[in-house]
């Protein structure tokens, strides 16, 4: 995988070059700008499956029996924080664009949880008698699919719906529940349930009271300031993070190393803190940088433009005639 990774970096490489050039203006290099933009955009996704491929490697998991487990949870843990990631961009900087979409944020939430579902229900039985984690996991996803769809369809006509949350919540309650082998892996995936649950909660919160609508007008980038927003995301995150920690291979390390749930989790919060935090702050540095760099002076995302308490009077400038006063000439 390593290898692979210099293919996207000396083609964008070649693409940014072949850009500054600015030849073949109306033929190629509008095919050239798309390609270079796709290709930007999908280094987070190969550094992020670089990074697990390397943790992979490093301790020797998903080998043999344990191969559909790993998929399973890896995919589905990033699943989790890529949902947390969209949805933090488009409540964070995006409502612009939600608005001239003309769909509510649950729309689109409803959709890829229906298409989710749809996969989900039929790849987790694989032939064979039906045991009850299979089970539990198809219903699932008949569950995810059927409220999806439920979900499109309140969402119609840029309305929000809580339906999502309730899908989010029925799925952390069905997690919470899930028995296992070890102790410790039975703790591990109730309190993986429970994140979710408490994130479904902040989501219906953030729904009804927060943000109830988007009216459908033409603003310029939102800054992100928008804080609210950022507690259902930030507790996805967690629960992907967790749920990719839990697989029988590191919790039985885990276990073999006499550590116990409690250690474990909160390790696990720690890294989703320092995730999260990467996350807003390189949304932060897209509103202030490039092409927003502009828009965010003018709108005081960097400086302030005029004193907002007693305790902050911006440095006048060179050109601004002051009086100049030395010491010890007052008058006491």
């Amino acid at each position: 995988m390593a290898n692979v990774i210099f293919i996207p970096i000396f083609l964008q490489l070649a693409l940014g070059i072949y850009l500054k050039l600015h030849v073949h203006e109306k033929s190629v290099r509008p095919y050239a700008v798309i390609a270079h933009g796709v290709v930007g955009k999908a280094y987070p996704v190969i550094g992020w499956v670089q990074m697990l491929f390397g943790a992979i490697a490093f301790r020797g998991y998903c080998r043999g029996g344990h191969l559909g487990q790993c998929l399973a949870h890896y995919i589905m843990g990033s699943g989790f924080i890529a949902y947390a990631i969209i949805m933090a961009i488009m409540l964070l900087v995006g409502e612009a664009w939600v608005r001239r979409s003309g769909r509510s944020p649950e729309w689109w939430d409803s959709w890829i949880i229906t298409l989710w579902g749809i996969v989900n229900t039929f790849t987790e039985h694989h032939g064979g008698s039906w045991s009850v984690k299979d089970m539990q996991h198809t219903i699932l996803g008949v569950l995810w699919w059927c409220g999806g769809m439920l979900g499109i369809f309140l969402a119609r006509n840029n309305q929000r719906t809580v339906v999502p949350s309730l899908i989010i919540i029925l799925t952390g309650w069905a997690m919470s529940e899930h028995a296992q082998a070890l102790m410790i892996s039975t703790k591990v995936h109730a309190t993986f349930g429970k994140t979710l649950m408490l994130a479904g909660v902040a989501r219906i919160i953030e729904v009804c009271f927060i943000v109830p609508k988007f009216t459908p007008e033409t603003s310029s980038i939102a800054d992100d300031n928008n804080s609210e927003h950022t507690l259902a995301d930030m507790l996805l995150v967690a629960a992907g993070l967790i749920f990719m920690s839990a697989t029988d291979e590191e919790l039985h390390f885990v276990h073999d190393e006499g550590m116990d749930h409690v250690t474990y989790l909160l390790i696990m919060y720690s890294l989703a803190f320092v995730i999260y935090t990467l996350i807003v702050s390189l949304i932060h540095l897209y509103t202030v940088t490039g092409r927003n760099a502009s828009s965010a002076a003018a709108n005081g995302s960097i400086e302030l433009t005029t004193p907002t308490s007693k305790w902050y009077a911006r440095v006048p400038s060179g050109d601004v005639d002051a009086e100049n006063h030395v010491i010890g000439e007052d008058d006491d």
